[in-house]
């Protein structure tokens, strides 16, 4: 499911610490729709802006894994946008969701299920060692065999070889649409493998990349420090030579940070910042639409459950408003979305989805008939975020119309995720959290096959009949499209993971320090992704 800590998407503040050049500012529209500044993009930078120097990034939490700075284990968004600015990727996505060149500078498919790949010959990490198709081929090898959760996004991977230098072929045992997407992620990243297998890195504790930037210090929770990568192929290009990371969980300081002027940029997962920065004349908040999504869990394998009656968890899925639950909830910061995220090419359309046919309106007929009406059912959130509970709260007030009482409990991330994810059965009845979308519908749609997923099978059925429209989709072809719907319509019926809306991100800048690239829509969490494109304003 690849989630972001703690359940919580990435959020950085740029801050200065440096002496800046240049000049401009500019004053948000509170609330008002936003204008794109680009197509795809909410901001563009300002290229004409040269000078150099260094930025303080305030983040409001910090990465936390298992296997440390590695990124092919990660799990959570936060890790893989931080990782991200000294690993690269084979490819990478823009504006559209399209796939383009990264590490690769081309690649060709001679049929669906070979991809060959040629690299760029000026990549080098920040040793100065130059990448070679032997790194990308341990590299892919390592993530394949290690069992991440990443792992099981490449597909059906068959072989990787080296073909010379320069060159490497990934061949699959079948065609899978969503492999380029799987390829565009930081856990996918090439690592300098040659340093790795000689025990020079440990990569869980030193990251060594060919990306823009060295991470050269972290304390935990606390800060890291980025510095300029000398061998970056596009070093001319990188503006922002330091970055100095500070860990600033609260909303309120990163704000008073943004008024003062000792932080350029802040993100924020409310509505509500557009509203309170608006006093801030120099400070503009841009709304970013991440594939990631709100989700309600509906636990059918609870034994002696009625929830285990697919007609009983329909009516409950209809009895849903998800247009409210953007007004009443998310400051009408967001829209409804599918099993497929609405932002996605190819994504099936909400309104289409069988319960959007029944609707509110007909949810308590259907609660009535299906015996829904007049259970007492646990809704189940976590602390992480206070828009979690507003959720719960519009969607108990939507299913008592229906004649379904829930009760809304609240635990800290560790129990909560031990109550849904961790326990066989799942120990709940419903439950609200959010999703990663990712870059490609097929990614998402896993975790509907309980086999694939492995998080879903405490509360989710095994369904050979939507286990088999998930196949068909993922291969690919023309037919592809109709196939996502029936995979949408299927999983909406047996209304398990029910998905809700999307989450929203929102980032604020300091207009007159940073003109920042920031992209319409996004998937893997990286606000970041452009910030190679960022340049300095200023005295």
């Amino acid at each position: 499911m690849a989630r972001s800590r703690p359940l919580t998407l990435t959020a950085l503040a740029l801050a200065s610490a440096a002496t800046l050049t240049s000049c401009s500012s500019a004053a948000p529209d509170a609330r008002a729709p936003q204008k794109e500044a680009a197509p795809g993009f909410a901001a563009v930078a300002d290229r004409s802006a040269t000078c150099t120097g260094e930025a303080t990034i305030q983040l409001d939490y910090d990465t936390a894994e298992a296997g440390g700075l590695d990124p092919q284990p990660a799990q959570w968004a936060r890790t893989w946008m931080l990782t991200g600015l000294t690993y690269e990727t084979l490819v990478t996505t823009n504006e559209k969701f399209e796939i383009v060149p990264k590490l690769a500078s081309s690649w060709t498919t001679p049929d669906a299920r070979t991809y060959v790949f040629t690299l760029d010959p000026e990549a080098a990490f920040s040793n100065g060692r130059k990448v070679t198709a032997d790194d990308v081929v341990g590299s892919l090898e390592r993530l394949r065999k290690g069992g991440s959760v990443w792992a099981g996004q490449l597909g059906p991977v068959k072989s990787i070889t080296a073909n010379g230098p320069q060159t490497v072929t990934v061949t699959l045992s079948e065609p899978y649409a969503p492999f380029l997407g799987a390829l565009a992620n930081t856990p996918a990243a090439v690592l300098p493998m040659k340093e790795v297998k000689a025990g020079t890195v440990d990569l869980a504790k030193r990251m060594l990349g060919s990306g823009p930037y060295m991470a050269t210090a972290h304390q935990q929770d606390k800060s890291w420090t980025f510095t300029a990568n000398p061998h970056y192929r596009h070093a001319a290009e990188v503006k922002l030579t330091k970055l100095n990371v500070e860990i600033v969980p609260q909303d309120t300081t990163r704000m008073a940070s943004l008024r003062e002027g000792s932080a350029q940029m802040a993100n924020f997962n409310s509505a509500d910042a557009i509203d309170l920065l608006a006093d801030s004349p120099k400070t503009k908040v841009y709304t970013q639409k991440q594939s990631d999504f709100f989700y309600l869990l509906v636990n059918s394998r609870r034994p002696g459950s009625k929830l285990a009656d697919r007609n009983v968890r329909f009516a409950i899925n209809a009895a849903i408003d998800r247009r409210q639950l953007v007004d009443a909830a998310l400051g009408g910061g967001s829209s409804p979305t599918s099993v497929t995220p609405s932002n996605l090419p190819g994504a099936c359309r909400p309104a289409d989805l069988p319960s959007a046919k029944a609707g509110p309106d007909k949810a308590a007929r259907l609660a009535a008939d299906s015996g829904a009406k007049g259970l007492t059912l646990k809704l189940l959130v976590d602390n992480s975020e206070p828009v979690l509970a507003q959720l719960a709260q519009v969607v108990q007030q939507q299913l008592a119309k229906a004649g379904v009482t829930v009760t809304i409990e609240q635990y800290d991330v560790g129990t909560y995720e031990k109550k849904v994810f961790t326990s066989r059965p799942g120990d709940f009845d419903l439950a609200i959290g959010w999703f990663v979308g990712y870059v490609d519908p097929s990614m998402v749609t896993r975790w509907w096959n309980p086999r694939l997923s492995g998080f879903s099978s405490g509360f989710a059925g095994d369904h050979p009949d939507l286990d088999k429209l998930i196949d068909e989709a993922a291969g690919g072809g023309a037919g592809r499209s109709a196939a996502l719907s029936k995979v949408c319509a299927s999983a909406d019926e047996y209304s398990e993971i029910v998905p809700l809306v999307h989450r929203p991100s929102f980032l604020a800048v300091d207009t007159s320090r940073v003109s920042a690239t920031v992209q319409s829509n996004e998937g893997y969490g990286d606000f970041l992704r452009d910030i190679t494109g960022y340049r300095l304003l200023g005295k």
